[in-house]
């Protein structure tokens, strides 16, 4: 934690001032009465209004609407240098508060940048004819992939009916027959001739379950072999001379029957061909001619006209066919209107899946009967060539989808999730914009420092933007764009000029307005909801100032609920008095999407520390931050030639529970000096603030909340007198109190004090003035801070008293040799 410095030491002035108060010169604080900043901020410093009649309307529906974006020029600007950045690496972050409009104001503006350019390709899948488990990537002229896909259903379908009529033809049943009765009754005659030539030589050929075989024959019959043995040896040798001719002569016939086989099959293959060509060609002649502009498709129908006629005979199967048929569905990916521009898509919930698509099972419903799978196109694919608007907060959540995008814009390119199948990469031309929060950037690149190098443009909205009556009117108009948005009832102009006074308090400044347009949205909601539930025909401030009570009290009920303590619960029975030690800190809290404000009691204890360390603990909620802070104070202002020598027991209640600490600070360390000083401080003045070592009061979050907790609590305990609060002089600009307290302040019933420093706060919550060193360095002995530097140096003196009697013990002494 840093703090500028500021100069403790004490201007001429001041010393004057004081040299002047102990002469008499000047009155001092208690006989003056309260200190200057005791009369508190005045009432009309609490709230900046809107005057309903300067807007210049009656009610809303005389008014154009308007949905902005709003004061995010140079968000925009950024936006439109990364969109025309080239390069894969320059995408965008839009970073913004939840609520901003970021995602309305970034789609619109897409939506205008992309009309007028240029449409991307459609893409689809086809199955490759050489490698049946790999997907070809073909890329077509926008708007004619599902052309091409439905033109080739149309032929396959035509297919089913004309390829069997062309092979059930009696033409091609004739020519058939023809090519089998050729090749058949050939080798029937071969073997005709080859038993005549062996029976003119008294040679028969025999047809066993081994083959063929040849023996001797007389008078027609086969000659035994016993008889054939007994023949004179002339006689056996000139018939088995024979044998061995008529047995080669056989052999060449049965040799040559499997090349004449192959001719018959490629005979008949050819006619297959040949008669699957003509049906084939006239289902595709359209087609390919309507695609002639087109060289991938072109190759595509030529490749699948090739692959139809190979297999003819499977398509003529039943048990095949469908199986078949599958090979030539065209799966369009992504395709868009001639005309359409760059698409521009956005996705809030994805997976790796949607985001760059997968293969899965075919479904009856949405792809044809023929197909076995179908394409699930991802996001990447809908935006390629134009811009991918995404929620930060899934890539955060799912690493496999941030790997996923991360892989697909450092290649280039979009390959199908995890399948059976190979699939072609198809290139990838897209801006990518990511929607989140500042700590989602630090989430997302804390995950992946990639993320940094991809998402080199940061475009930051702004939450808010300067009240002026230009922009008065533009807020207007925005509320006229919601009211026609969400078909409420018409705002009139006192209740444009409520709903613009709490986007000031949305946007904690009075001198601006919030650009969360959801909050501004769903304010206008709740009022319409209440203008109807009072019978009105428009809505006022008095519907928008109840939507804003009901819904804090919806908050009161959820805390309750919770078991959370009330903001009345620390005001003590005796606020109108004062006690030491004791202060009313305030916080805030949040339930419901509602913040409110906390009151604590801080109570605070102090004593000698032991040695020289100074011991602070927060018993309820440990803080070092704040003990730091407090102790370097203490140190810097009190001890600078003394030892701390202190020890200090803070206490809050009720205990701190998701609220913001910060605001409770300066009430620690008032209730912290009051306890030194044995000064009381008021208990019916609470007190908000951070504070740094210097003693310089640092703005809180939250301090209408917190004021407006404390006055309730004030108004709940029936307090007389003027309770009041103090507050950072730096949150002056923050103020945008309810009607009600600002006239309780205009009333003198409550006061609201600024504070730039610690002196001023001790001042103000004492009634005493707290003392600056005079021009001997001193604190002037009855002031606050006088009793505060005296009670410490009186620790000090103690504790090298302690330390001096401990030297002399001889123990002491052997302990520490």
């Amino acid at each position: 934690m840093f703090f500028k410095r500021r100069n403790k030491e004490k201007p001429a002035e001041a010393a004057d001032a004081s040299e002047a108060e102990k002469k008499g010169d000047v009155p001092s604080a208690e006989s003056a009465g309260a200190p200057s900043q005791g009369q508190g901020i005045p009432a009309d410093a609490l709230r900046r209004g809107v005057d309903a009649s300067a807007l210049g309307f009656k009610t809303t529906a005389d008014l154009e609407p308007d949905d902005g974006p709003f004061g995010q020029d140079r968000a925009l600007a950024d936006l439109d240098f990364g969109l025309k950045m080239r390069g894969r690496d320059f995408n965008i972050f839009v970073l913004g508060p939840p609520g901003a409009g970021k995602r309305t104001a970034i789609l619109a503006y897409l939506s205008n940048a992309q009309r007028g350019t240029a449409t991307p390709a459609d893409w689809a899948y086809v199955q490759s004819f050489e490698d049946p488990h790999r997907l070809r990537a073909l890329k077509f002229p926008a708007g004619r992939a599902p052309f091409l896909a439905e033109r080739v259903a149309a032929a396959v379908r035509e297919l089913r009916a004309t390829l069997p009529a062309a092979f059930a033809a009696e033409d091609y049943r004739a020519r058939h027959r023809a090519i089998e009765e050729d090749y058949r009754n050939a080798h029937d005659d071969a073997l005709d001739a080859l038993h005549a030539k062996a029976a003119e030589q008294n040679i028969a050929v025999l047809r066993t379950p081994l083959g063929f075989g040849m023996a001797p024959m007389h008078d027609g019959q086969v000659v035994k072999p016993e008889v054939f043995n007994q023949l004179p040896q002339v006689m056996r040798r000139d018939v088995e001379s024979r044998v061995v001719t008529l047995q080669s002569e056989l052999e060449a016939i049965l040799t040559s029957a499997p090349a004449v086989d192959k001719e018959r099959r490629r005979q008949l293959a050819a006619l297959d061909v040949e008669t699957a060509r003509h049906p084939i060609e006239a289902a595709l002649d359209d087609v390919s001619q309507d695609f002639a502009d087109v060289p991938e498709a072109t190759a595509f129908l030529a490749d699948l006209e090739r692959d139809l006629v190979a297999n003819a005979q499977a398509l003529l199967s039943s048990a095949t066919q469908d199986a078949c048929l599958g090979r030539y569905v065209v799966h369009v990916v992504v395709t868009h209107a001639k005309d359409a521009g760059a698409p521009v898509v956005y996705a809030s919930d994805f997976t790796p899946e949607s985001l760059i698509g997968c293969i899965a099972p075919a479904d009856d419903t949405l792809t044809p009967a023929t197909a076995t799978h179908r394409i699930l196109a991802g996001v990447l694919h809908m935006a390629n060539g134009g811009m991918l608007v995404l929620d930060a907060r899934g890539l955060i959540a799912t690493p496999e989808t941030r790997n996923a995008l991360k892989r697909a814009l450092k290649t280039g390119e979009i390959r199908l999730g995890p399948a059976s199948q190979d699939t072609d990469p198809i290139p990838l031309d897209v801006k990518v914009i990511l929607l989140g929060t500042h700590h989602d950037a630090e989430r997302l690149e804390a995950a992946d420092a990639d993320f940094g190098r991809l998402f080199k443009v940061r475009a930051c909205f702004e939450q808010a933007m300067p009240r002026s009556a230009v922009n008065d009117n533009r807020l207007a108009r925005l509320i006229a764009s919601i009211v026609k948005t969400h078909a409420l009832k018409p705002f009139d102009a006192g209740g444009v000029a409520r709903l613009i006074e709490d986007a000031s308090r949305i946007a904690g400044h009075r001198d601006k307005v919030t650009l969360n347009i959801g909050r501004i949205s769903d304010l206008a909601r709740e009022a319409d909801f209440w203008s109807k539930h009072a019978g009105r025909d428009v809505t006022t401030a008095e519907d928008v100032a109840r939507a804003m009570s009901e819904r804090t009290q919806r908050a009161d009920r959820v805390r309750e609920r919770t078991g959370a303590p009330s903001a009345a619960a620390p005001i003590p029975d005796n606020a109108a008095g004062k006690k030491s030690g004791h202060t009313i800190a305030l916080s805030t809290i949040e339930a419901s999407g509602v913040r409110s404000g906390q009151a604590h009691r801080v109570a605070a204890r102090a004593h000698i520390g032991r040695g020289r360390v100074t011991d602070i603990v927060c018993t309820q909620a440990p803080d070092a931050i704040h003990g730091e802070i407090v102790r370097s104070y203490l140190a810097g202002t009190f001890a600078r030639d003394i030892p701390l020598a202190l020890a200090a027991t803070l206490a809050v209640d009720p205990p701190l529970r998701g609220a913001a600490e910060n605001g409770i600070a300066l009430s620690k360390l008032l209730a912290l000096l009051s306890a030194l000083a044995d000064q009381p401080l008021r208990q019916d003045m609470a007190v908000t603030g951070a504070v740094d070592p210097w003693g310089d009061v640092q703005p809180v979050d939250g301090i209408n909340d917190q004021i407006e907790a404390f006055f309730d609590a004030c108004q709940a305990h029936a307090l007389s007198g003027t309770p009041g609060v103090l507050v950072p002089d730096a949150n002056r600009a923050h103020l945008m109190l309810r009607e009600d307290i600002v006239e309780a302040v205009r009333n003198g019933r409550f006061a609201v004090h600024a504070v730039k420093t610690v002196d001023e706060a001790l001042t103000l919550i004492t009634g005493c003035e707290a003392g600056v060193r005079g021009a001997d360095g001193k604190f002037a002995a009855e002031s606050v801070n006088g009793r505060i530097e005296a009670k410490l140096r009186a620790f000090a003196d103690a504790q090298r008293t302690f330390e001096r009697g401990a030297d002399k013990s001889p123990g002491a002494r052997e302990g520490r040799a």
